[in-house]
């Protein structure tokens, strides 16, 4: 924690006389460093740590950056009473590191080390905890780089991410993030993006270097994206393939699972006013019945740029199907892939299968970087003969005999601040009340959650 604060301190006074921000994103290996020179940024060192160079060979250099993340969480009656009690709390932290190797314009190498931590965190999950691992190791090959023209392959560990992050997600909101071993293709022209991969998922482990590649899970696909389409903005078409071995869901079968997913994503911004609208569906087997299972979704949001504070009016919508009847030979559930885990939230493991979410929010700028934000969220289930299920598609409860379908409500608040493009501050709060299902298969107790978030970009 002391080389955390010490670290913010210098960053802080490296933005006093910055000339220039790096621009972070959430794939770190998406970051372009080749034109930074030493005068580049404020400080000389920081200049070099971020293109480390040779002067007889321009476009060989190696860029070195992390993350490092702090959140304390206390989460009174978690799972609504069904989980052991935790009066102090617990502390999650993260450390990641890589390199950014470029040997020539067409070879690079990425590699990133994580490290996660549970501090006080009873009974800590991998998801949690995984003391050190190699996230990503790969290297790309650069085959075709014209101006309008571009292929690269990508070979080895690496993470994922496509379009709103519903399906296929780095998993950023909880301490440990996912990657996936195998191949991927990338074709760029002009307007128009495709990828095409293989891949086996990362299985996270509670040790020292020991993660490794899940045979039993394995995740393939094609991800097309056509942007700056008159009307439309972009438009995302998609074919995602999973298979998993040993999987259960509400009916008494399991089994292997094959699913394949087709989907279709529109988003665009006009002004102030943007939106996200998209539906899947599913396809398969598992253990001998087939599957039958779809989601749509819409997310829009307005900002009022002329009214003190500019609050933005926010309104998201899901539906996602649920088993309708136990042995109908038909699995209806719909498995959400990879989603971000705090799908709804930090507070509430409740994870998009089975569901009916509205979701209203409200979000206001208090100041430069300082934003506060308010939502509320009502979920019902979307049958009444399926159970709820978390963001990796496990059940947690099942249907039980009531027939209700009101999971609960949610109402959340957070005040965000972001000083400069290293620092990011977080403090949230969530009250979430039991609705008549969850009173019907847990005690039924509402959850209070309290959680800060200090993280350090460089």
């Amino acid at each position: 924690m002391k080389a955390f604060i010490s670290s913010i301190c210098l960053l802080l006074c490296l933005q006093l006389a910055a000339q220039q921000e790096p621009e972070f994103r959430s794939l770190r290996y998406d970051e372009d460093y080749s034109a930074v020179r030493d005068t580049t940024f404020a400080s000389r060192w920081y200049s070099r740590l971020k293109h480390l160079g040779y002067a007889s060979k321009a476009q060989t250099y190696v860029s070195f950056g992390g993350d490092i993340r702090y959140q304390y969480f206390y989460n009174e009656h978690e799972n609504w009473g069904d989980a052991p009690e935790d009066h102090d709390g617990y502390i999650l932290s993260r450390f990641l590191l890589h390199a950014d190797i470029h040997f020539t314009k067409g070879i690079r190498a990425f590699v990133q080390t994580q490290s996660s931590l549970a501090d006080g965190r009873i009974d800590p999950s991998p998801v949690d905890q995984n003391p050190l691992e190699v996230h990503q190791a790969f290297a790309d090959f650069s085959l075709l780089d014209k101006p309008k023209t571009k292929l690269l392959v990508r070979l080895g560990r690496q993470e994922l991410s496509y379009g709103s992050q519903r399906l296929v997600s780095v998993r950023e909101g909880p301490n440990n993030r996912q990657s996936f071993d195998g191949a991927k293709a990338i074709l760029k022209l002009s307007d128009f993006q495709s990828d095409f991969f293989y891949t086996h998922y990362v299985r996270a482990s509670d040790g020292i270097f020991d993660d490794e590649s899940n045979q039993s899970r394995q995740f393939w696909g094609s991800y097309l994206k056509y942007n700056r389409i008159p009307i439309i903005g972009s438009a995302e078409v998609y074919y995602l393939g999973l298979y998993r071995e040993s999987v259960s869901y509400e009916t008494d079968l399991h089994g292997n699972e094959t699913r394949h997913s087709i989907g279709l994503r529109i988003a665009n911004q006009i002004g102030n006013w943007k939106y996200d609208l998209e539906g899947v569906y599913q396809f398969g087997r598992f253990a001998m019945t087939d599957i039958s299972a779809w989601t749509a979704s819409i997310n829009t949001a307005y900002r009022f740029t002329s009214l003190p504070l500019k609050p933005e009016i926010g309104f998201k919508t899901e539906i996602i199907s649920g088993d309708k009847q136990s042995g109908d030979g038909k699995i209806e559930t719909f498995n959400p892939l990879f989603p971000r885990g705090a799908y709804f939230g930090l507070a509430a493991i409740v994870g998009p299968s089975n569901l009916i979410d509205v979701h209203p929010s409200i979000n206001m700028q208090l100041a430069k970087g300082l934003s506060w934000s308010v939502d509320y969220d009502a979920f019902w289930r979307y049958s009444d003969q399926d159970g709820l299920y978390a963001p990796n598609s496990s059940l947690i409860f099942p249907a039980g005999n009531s027939g209700d379908k009101e999971i609960g409500q949610q109402l959340a608040t957070d005040f965000s601040y972001e000083p400069n493009a290293f620092l990011y501050f977080r403090a949230e709060f969530t009250w979430f009340p039991a609705g008549d299902y969850l009173k019907s298969v847990t005690p039924g107790k509402d959850i209070l959650f309290t959680g800060i978030t200090m993280q350090l970009r460089f």
